[in-house]
């Protein structure tokens, strides 16, 4: 299979110059074709017989650059699903200049979270996605019903809270890695509250024994418990209310914060706050790309293949995996 991408460029509404511009990557399967084109400019055709592809759109962490995230992107293009991933530089926080996955602070204070989205880039790259099927190299290509929303951190965080289908009827699941719902009580909340997640929707969270960034955060949210895992499993256990069997909970033993970042950036990013991986990244890596695609294919692509072997890594446990719940 091969893998190409391109790059597209978008305005945020709600957002002001200089800080209201998204540069997108969008990862395809593609089909060498031998045209002139293609030999001068580099573009390369879809694989029209894989089509059409359901999409994920991810969101990453705070300061975490779309090429991080480049080894997922392609490992679930070259299954057959085109991702999305993009770079906003805006004001994350009140005076503070980042590299952002987008995150309404409005939306998240106590009189109105549940209200709307919290994800605010993704009206954005929905109407991106639109464009793209009507022109272009994946024009009529795109199954814009099976729009996967995933993330990592921050990231995964609004991309939990958006997958709502009465904001976004197109949004089919949402994965996310290292993310939890505790509410931060600088906006208002007691401490140790956990937010209430969309329930309507398949979703998965994956998160490690090693997450020292949620660790040496939890004062954020007034959390006292030192425990890399406790606020990812009251997410999933006190959250998410549906009871359906298409919701997980995958802790792996040795990941951390970062172990779905590769590579890294250290003089962005906090992983001096991280605890060391204590198991092979590339392993951790693997399991990872692993629990996304089988969610995707059982729930979202609807492969019937796929549900048997999700309960195959429950049942025999995979060695890496230190929690398996499915609710």
């Amino acid at each position: 299979m091969t893998v190409r991408a391109f790059f597209r460029s978008t305005k945020v509404k709600t957002a002001t110059s200089p800080y209201d511009t998204i540069h997108l990557k969008v990862f395809y399967p593609a089909q060498m074709s031998g045209s002139e084109l293609e030999k001068t400019q580099g573009i390369i055709p879809a694989d029209v017989e894989k089509a059409p592809f359901p999409v994920v759109i991810f969101f990453g962490g705070v300061n975490c650059g779309l090429e991080n995230y480049q080894w997922l992107a392609v490992k679930l293009a070259e299954k057959g699903i085109v991702v999305v991933t993009f770079a906003w530089v805006a004001e994350n926080f009140p005076g503070i200049i980042a590299l952002t996955p987008g995150v309404d602070t409005q939306m998240l204070k106590p009189d109105t979270y549940g209200t709307a989205p919290t994800a605010s880039a993704l009206p954005a790259l929905l109407a991106e996605l639109e464009s793209l099927q009507k022109e272009g190299l994946l024009a009529g290509m795109l199954n814009l019903q099976q729009v996967i929303l995933g993330g990592h951190s921050a990231g995964g965080r609004v991309a939990l809270e958006s997958a709502n289908p009465e904001f976004f009827p197109q949004v089919a699941a949402a994965f996310g890695y290292a993310v939890h719902s505790a509410a931060p009580i600088m906006l208002g909340f007691p401490a140790d509250t956990f937010l209430p997640l969309p329930s309507t929707l398949p979703m998965l969270l994956i998160g490690g024994t090693c997450d020292g960034v949620i660790t040496n955060s939890r004062h954020i949210y007034g959390i006292k418990e030192d425990s890399p895992t406790r606020s990812m499993m009251r997410t999933f256990r006190e959250a998410i209310t549906a009871n359906r069997n298409d919701t997980y909970l995958i802790i792996i033993e040795g990941a951390n914060h970062y172990s779905i970042v590769h590579p890294q950036d250290p003089t962005t990013d906090r992983a001096f706050l991280d605890f060391p991986n204590t198991q092979p990244q590339e392993n951790i890596r693997s399991l990872i790309e692993e629990s996304i695609s089988l969610f995707i294919d059982a729930h979202v692509r609807q492969q019937p293949e796929a549900l048997p072997a999700l309960d195959k890594m429950k049942n025999e446990l995979h060695p890496l995996i230190a929690t398996f719940e499915r609710k």
